[in-house]
């Protein structure tokens, strides 16, 4: 293989958000007579559509958006030993994320920021996914072109089709609500699809 850099998404790929959006969701519900099942179910139904089912229910219940917890955030199970395999063989790593401003704290306190070379996240960026133009700083800070760099992502929308559209290859995680995402957004969208992260490496 001639890819040289592996870029990750962080949320539901790197770090696994369940129970913060389960958190949030029952924040928002507090005081309605909506129940976390029908809240739930309609997320996943966005999510089948292709659309960003944690922001669409938002918008459809007419919620008012909480505050998040990242202290909720749990760093997934694997993630330190695949980004330890994919260091040892060879690759750079960096990270291409829609992420608040302190961001680099917490990659800090899951004990992450000496794996990665390139960090282009949105608040510092001033751009967000799927905007293609964030992609593109982070290959333009790691010096490297389209073809020689794979995306790692969970979501089809945000993460996989913007970065195979600057000729990225791509491997699409489906963990949290991404694993139903399907046909609506293509089939066989990315070039390889794994359930989590040590999958890396039967690829690599």
């Amino acid at each position: 293989m001639n890819e040289k850099w592996i870029f990750f998404d962080v949320g539901s790929t790197l770090v696994d958000e369940t129970e913060a959006y389960h958190h949030r969701i029952q924040e928002m519900i507090k005081g309605t007579e909506l129940s976390f099942d029908t809240v739930d179910k309609k997320r996943i139904e966005f999510a089948r559509l292709g659309f960003d089912g944690n922001s669409e229910i938002i918008r459809f219940f007419n919620l008012k958006k909480t505050p998040w917890h990242p202290e909720d955030e749990l760093l997934f199970d694997d993630a330190l030993d695949i980004l330890n395999y994919l260091e040892e063989k060879g690759y750079k790593l960096g990270i291409i994320a829609n992420q608040p401003k302190d961001f680099r704290q917490r990659l800090d306190s899951w004990e992450l920021s000496k794996f990665f070379d390139v960090i282009a996240v949105s608040e510092e960026m001033g751009v967000s996914k799927p905007n293609k133009e964030l992609f593109e700083i982070a290959l333009s800070f790691a010096n490297s072109q389209p073809n020689d760099s794979i995306m790692v992502g969970d979501r089809l929308d945000n993460d996989i089709i913007p970065a195979k559209s600057i000729g990225m290859k791509t491997i699409w995680i489906r963990t949290g609500l991404s694993k139903y995402q399907n046909t609506n957004l293509g089939e066989n969208v990315a070039d390889w699809t794994i359930d989590k992260l040590s999958d890396i490496k039967k690829l690599f």
